[in-house]
């Protein structure tokens, strides 16, 4: 027998070389590329970022128009994509459908079996934009809307939105959603985009690799954090009550209070700072800022009483119901955002590959054991 040592979840295991994405959990530093997170928040938009995560360095003026004009004109899906949205039972969530939907992509793409660096590259653009299309389509056909066309003349947050909405957003809207893009762009090797590795290393393709990070993304300890922050909000709100009497009440139940702590950061969470930020200013901006400061009211609690900081999904709750999505779109929109990042991690993994195979330390029964025949047994 071994006498190695598992450790459990894989947590401190160093799995693979990247340069994609940096992350210092002690000092609270997130970055990209060698970027910080806060620079590309204050100064970048999502279109470059995602230029960034796929190829290593900033790209030029010229080089960003010609980017975002490629991406704009990847919105684009076979109808067929939407039939199978419409024939979906309406009781669904997006996230399924999303799953089910990004699998369906690779019946239509001309070179599905190709992992060549450019046919990726080819195929990351068009899972970025069709991505965001199904997720605003899937929302308009289970409320009985008509699909909206894209429009080219808008950002890939703009469009989004306006796919979603079918009204053009503001300026304020689309700058802070387009942040919020950003800020969830790349995470280094959180459970999806590893498992996205995981499968892009076995040469399959890259649709197989996005709908197995997709799969990932739907589970509750992965994604859904802040569509919980934002069902706690809605039920203070129902009952009335103060937001910090609230929360000792699910303390003294020993109940979860999601959108605390982090498995990497021992300090706050970059993201959230950006995100705090923009709930506070889109809430002000809206006369609506009693989801900020319910948010505030639980963060100053939680971080006074059990030293715990707000991470990504806290403040992404408040800031996208300020928007007005609805809950069960907060994980797609993750996924809107992580494509890009995704779709980086599964070039940067077939450009070097390997096999991904760990070795499991055995704890069953003893070898050799005995077989007993079933008519002893």
């Amino acid at each position: 027998m071994s006498t190695a040592v598992a450790t459990k979840g894989l947590e401190g295991i160093v799995a693979a070389n990247s340069g994609i994405c940096w992350i210092d959990g002690d000092a609270g530093v997130l970055a990209y590329r060698g970027i910080d997170i806060h620079e590309l928040a204050t100064h970048s938009n999502f279109e470059e970022t995602t230029y960034l995560l796929w190829h290593g360095k900033l790209p030029t003026q010229a080089e960003l128009a010609d980017f975002s004009k490629k991406l704009a004109a990847a919105r684009r899906i076979d109808p067929k994509i939407y039939d199978l949205l419409r024939s979906l039972p309406k009781t669904g969530t997006p996230m399924e459908a999303l799953r089910t939907a990004v699998s369906a992509l690779s019946f239509f793409d001309p070179n599905e079996r190709a992992v060549d660096h450019d046919s990726n590259v080819r195929k990351a653009f068009d899972l970025t934009a069709q991505i965001a299309m199904i997720v605003a389509a899937f929302d308009r056909i289970r409320k009985g809307k008509a699909i909206v066309e894209p429009d080219p003349s808008l950002s890939h947050a703009g469009n989004f939105l306006y796919m979603l909405n079918g009204e053009k957003p503001s300026e304020t809207a689309t700058k802070a959603f387009d942040i919020a893009l950003i800020l969830h762009a790349d995470h280094e090797l959180n459970a999806s985009t590893f498992a996205a590795r995981v499968i892009a290393a076995t040469l399959s393709d890259i649709h197989s690799a996005i709908t197995g990070a997709i799969g990932a993304l739907k589970g509750p300890l992965h994604g859904g954090a802040n569509e919980a922050v934002m069902r706690m909000l809605f039920e203070i709100e129902k009952a009335g009550a103060d937001p910090v009497e609230h929360v000792k009440k699910m303390l003294a139940e020993k109940k979860k209070v999601s959108g605390f702590g982090h498995r990497v950061y021992h300090t706050e969470d970059p993201r959230a700072t950006h995100l705090r930020r923009m709930s506070e200013d889109l809430g002000r901006s809206a006369n609506n800022a009693k989801w900020f400061e319910m948010s505030r009211k639980i963060e100053l609690y939680i971080n006074q009483e059990k030293k715990l900081n707000a991470n990504v999904d806290f403040y992404s709750a408040s800031t996208y119901t300020t928007l007005g999505i609805d809950i069960d779109l907060f994980t797609p929109i993750f996924a809107i955002s992580r494509i890009a990042g995704w779709s980086a991690h599964v070039i940067e993994q077939l450009d070097d590959n390997r096999l991904i195979r760990p070795r499991a330390e055995y704890i069953g029964p003893e070898y050799p054991s005995k077989y007993i025949p079933v008519a002893e047994r």
